[in-house]
């Protein structure tokens, strides 16, 4: 039986000389590897007491949507700016080059719920980090974080040292 780890491809020098690029692209085009993954990513959801999953642009979505489905909650939308039609809530973070913001609507989040957010890949941990502050803005409390790869190099774990994180695959670089 193949591991997660067997459907992702690494291209090396990607973006830049040095980089080892970890390709989840390989994982979604075929249908057992996107299953594992989401198999995956349920276990560490088992026991957790939550109301709703958020999952960030876009990646979040593609593993966020059928968790929420599988646990039968909610899925909310944490978008770059100016693409959510309603009223929004905001939060600018930092990024390696300038700084970006993120959004979600206004009623995504009631006071009290506690939230699950999701993403493929936890690297330096700013968008995330930006993702728990929306939901804690909007009164929610995230309970858990939950990401298909880690690049442990980078130590966005650190960053989001005060949230319950789990990742399937963890590789040691950046």
């Amino acid at each position: 039986m193949k591991k997660l780890e067997d459907y992702i491809r690494t291209i090396p020098d990607f973006p830049e000389p040095g980089i080892m690029f970890r390709d989840i692209t390989t994982v979604l085009g075929d249908a057992d590897g996107f299953k594992l993954a989401i198999d995956e990513m349920s276990k560490v959801l088992e026991g957790v007491d939550f109301d709703v999953i958020a999952g960030t642009e876009s990646r979040g979505f593609i593993f966020g949507t059928p968790l929420a489905y599988n646990f039968h909650k909610p899925f909310a939308l944490v978008r770059k700016k100016g693409k959510l039609p309603y009223k929004t809530v905001s939060t600018e973070y930092d990024l390696e080059y300038g700084k970006a913001e993120i959004e979600m609507h206004i009623d995504s989040i009631k006071p009290g719920q506690k939230v699950v957010l999701v993403d493929d890949l936890i690297a330096t941990g700013g968008t995330m980090e930006a993702a728990a502050t929306l939901v804690e803005k909007l009164g929610g409390e995230v309970v858990k974080m939950v990401f298909l790869l880690e690049l442990a190099g980078l130590e966005g774990r650190k960053r989001l040292s005060k949230y319950d994180v789990s990742t399937i695959v963890a590789y040691p670089g950046k």
